[in-house]
């Protein structure tokens, strides 16, 4: 259905403008229709509503012509100088944080989680919603912009959707991009939700297209759930709705390297970028050197198929070398963790879903931040109403001090907590340990830490 004519530009202004003057309610009954019914029921709602609506003055131009009115993509201007507590001693900036907020899974993928499974913590010693909030209010402050959350498979968690508009509030205080990995099971049941809360960017784990060899590597069903979320991503795309979809495919020799080039065939016709990962050494994974497909050999096996891949200029930060295939409307990427490491430029630090801070995914130090955080709390978990309390008494002893306006800054608490994570910071090492180190090297199963 042809909506608008004259030139791309041109049209696209005109329907965001009559698309804008419609209430919000009408707005907010389209999403949910499309929610239900897709593409083909937006089409011809689109173009009712335009009929019923005419545009209003003065008009402004929407944030990244986005047509979902609840998920803002303006850039705060007021982010705050960057922190020498989160600057190591290479001089490496660290402002992408990465939160798992779950150790269960509803998938037992072979690399990620040892077949006998992992011992889950006590509930009482994973971090609360109100503790991941406050701990991502004090990275931002420092200089984040970037919070990812993790797994497990973060989607499961009951709060996740409260919990991910709470995070997504620090926009106002200079975080920009929200983020999630997830393995798209149950994904496309969240997702407008989703959306509204600021979510800018999903990476999702997948494999194989080949629903048995799914069921192999992931001890579970579920391949026709994945590639729903994904063409749910894709819908909401088409529509306005700015999310950065990256698949993740782990490959491993003589169980799903023959699938590469179909792989690279999803970014044909969409705007997808598939990366290709390195298999890496976790505890129970049964990691060998064997198994590992490295990236030259993956590159090699892609060109004698596509001829004509050029390599992409990488962003600063960037993990993933980056390449495209002419005409492609997608692109491919390759981690190379194994082979080439990238530690000159990481600028992440990963929070676990039991509180313990990691500098490095590699590495096997970690420092505690909940037992800093519960302090206040009698080492107890910090629930809304104890966190509501908590700062009504630092206000109060605020307020109490002479000049004092009531203004929070930062509490004892927070200045611990910032001395303890600038001290990890700074003792990150130039670069992880090599393949061999690596293999023997005690650390927690993927699960554990957060992909």
């Amino acid at each position: 259905m042809e909506l608008a004519r004259g030139s791309p530009s041109t049209s696209f202004m005109a329907l965001s403008r009559k698309l804008y003057a419609i209430p919000q309610a009408q707005r907010h009954a389209f999403r949910d229709g499309l929610h239900r019914r897709g593409i083909a029921f937006a089409a011809a709602t689109v173009q009712t509503l335009i009929n019923d609506y005419p545009p209003q003055e003065p008009f402004q131009r929407p944030p990244a012509h986005n047509i979902f009115p609840s998920a803002p993509r303006k850039e705060p201007h007021n982010a705050k100088p960057f922190s020498a507590f989160l600057t190591d001693t290479f001089s490496r900036q660290h402002n992408y944080l990465r939160i798992s907020i779950t150790e269960r899974c509803n998938l037992r993928c072979v690399y990620c989680m040892p077949e006998e499974g992992v011992p889950l913590s006590p509930p009482s010693h994973l971090l609360t919603t109100p503790e991941i909030t406050h701990l991502s209010s004090l990275f931002v402050s420092q200089g984040v912009t970037k919070i990812r959350l993790t797994g497990g498979e973060p989607t499961i968690r009951r709060d996740i959707l409260p919990m991910m508009h709470s995070i997504g509030n620090l926009r106002r205080n200079g975080l920009k991009e929200l983020c999630l990995t997830t393995n798209g099971i149950t994904l496309h049941r969240k997702l407008d939700s989703m959306v509204e809360a600021g979510l800018t960017g999903v990476n999702l784990s997948l494999d194989t297209l080949d629903p048995f060899q799914f069921q192999i590597m992931t001890r579970r069903k579920g391949l026709e759930a994945v590639m729903k979320s994904i063409d749910r991503i894709l819908e909401m795309n088409k529509l306005g709705g700015g999310i950065k979809l990256k698949i993740n495919c782990v490959v491993m020799k003589g169980v799903n390297e023959r699938e590469i080039l179909q792989f690279v065939e999803m970014g044909r016709e969409q705007e997808i970028e598939v990366r290709f990962i390195e298999y890496m050494p976790f505890d129970g994974n049964k990691w060998s050197k064997g198994k590992m497909m490295g990236y030259e050999e993956m590159l090699g096996a892609i060109r004698e198929k596509y001829p004509g891949l050029r390599k992409v200029r990488d962003g600063k930060n960037e993990t993933s070398k980056t390449f495209e295939v002419p005409g492609f409307r997608g692109r491919i990427g390759f981690i190379t963790s194994m082979t080439e490491n990238f530690c000159g430029s990481c600028n992440r630090l990963r929070i676990t879903s039991d509180g313990n801070l990691k500098v490095c995914l590699f590495g096997n130090a970690e420092v505690s931040l909940r037992d800093i955080l519960r302090k206040e709390n009698g080492g107890e978990p910090i629930d809304e109403e104890a966190w509501e309390a908590m700062k009504k008494v630092e206000m109060d002893r605020r307020q109490a001090l002479p000049g004092g306006t009531g203004s929070l800054g930062y509490s004892k608490c927070e200045r611990e907590l910032l001395e303890v994570i600038g001290l990890a910071v700074s003792k990150k090492k130039e670069k992880h340990a090599g393949m061999g180190e690596l293999e023997n090297m005690k650390n927690r199963p993927m699960i554990l830490i957060g992909g």
